[in-house]
C-alpha cells in the first residue's frame, strides 16, 4: 500500500551558523515532535556563500516543505566594518543572496540582530533597542535568565531552555517579535529577532 500523502508530516530544514541555534532547534524538535533537519553540521564550512548553497540544495528536495536560513547579523556587521575599501562587503553579498531567497517560496530568511539571544530577550520585554556589543545584550538578558551561558550544558539541563521559555513566555516573544517588524537593510541599527517566522510556519505558540 502506498503511503497516504495527505497524512504525511511536513519536513522542515534549518541552515544555521551557531551552536546555540542548533541546541535550541534540537530541543524544539524533541518537544514539539517535528520532522526537522538542521544543517550544516558544526564541522562543515559556515561561510555565507556555503550556507546559501546549502539552502538552495535543501529547497530542491521534494520532501522538504520549508527551509529556514537563520542569520546572526552581528557577524555580517563585523566583517563589513573590517572589509577593505573598494571590495564587495559581506553585507552587500548578503543583500544579493537575500533577494534571491525572496524569489524562492520554499525559503524563509530569519534575521536576528544582533544575534540569536535577542530572541530570548523578547520573551521578557518588548524592545527594539540595538546592542552593538554582545556583552551588553547578555547583561540585559541575565536580568531574566540569571545564569545564562552559551553552553550546551546550560541549554539542555532539565528543565531545558526551550521548556522554560515555552511554558510562560513564547506567546509574548512572538508578539514582541512581530511588533518589531521586518528586517530592513536601510536600518540595520534596530534590534530584531525574526524567529517568530519559524513558529508561525510551524503553527506553534500563537494560541
Amino acid at each position: 500500500m502506498k503511503p497516504n500523502k495527505k497524512t504525511a508530516k511536513p519536513v522542515f530544514s534549518f541552515v544555521v551558523d551557531g551552536e546555540c541555534e542548533i541546541w535550541y532547534l534540537q530541543l524544539l524538535r524533541r518537544h514539539e515532535r517535528l520532522h526537522i533537519h538542521i544543517k550544516p553540521e558544526l564541522s562543515e564550512p559556515k561561510t555565507l556563500r556555503k550556507q546559501y548553497e546549502t539552502v538552495v540544495k535543501l529547497s530542491k528536495e521534494s520532501e522538504v516543505s520549508k527551509v529556514f536560513w537563520v542569520i546572526d547579523f552581528d557577524v555580517i556587521n563585523k566583517e563589513t566594518r573590517e572589509a577593505k575599501t573598494g571590495k564587495k562587503t559581506i553585507l552587500q553579498e548578503f543583500q544579493e543572496l537575500y533577494a534571491k531567497c525572496e524569489k524562492n517560496n520554499k525559503v524563509v530568511v530569519v534575521v536576528n540582530n544582533p544575534c540569536f539571544e535577542y530572541w530570548f530577550l523578547l520573551h521578557f520585554e518588548q524592545t527594539t533597542k540595538y546592542f552593538s556589543a554582545y556583552s551588553t545584550l547578555e547583561k540585559a538578558l541575565k536580568k531574566y535568565l540569571l545564569n545564562y551561558k552559551k553552553t550546551e550544558k546550560y541549554f539542555v539541563k532539565p528543565p531545558d531552555i526551550y521548556q522554560r521559555l515555552r511554558k510562560n513566555h513564547l506567546r509574548t516573544a512572538i508578539k514582541n517579535a512581530k511588533q518589531a517588524g521586518e528586517f530592513d537593510f536601510q536600518n540595520t541599527k534596530t534590534g530584531i529577532a525574526e524567529m517568530h517566522k519559524i513558529f508561525n510556519e510551524l503553527k506553534i505558540g500563537n494560541s
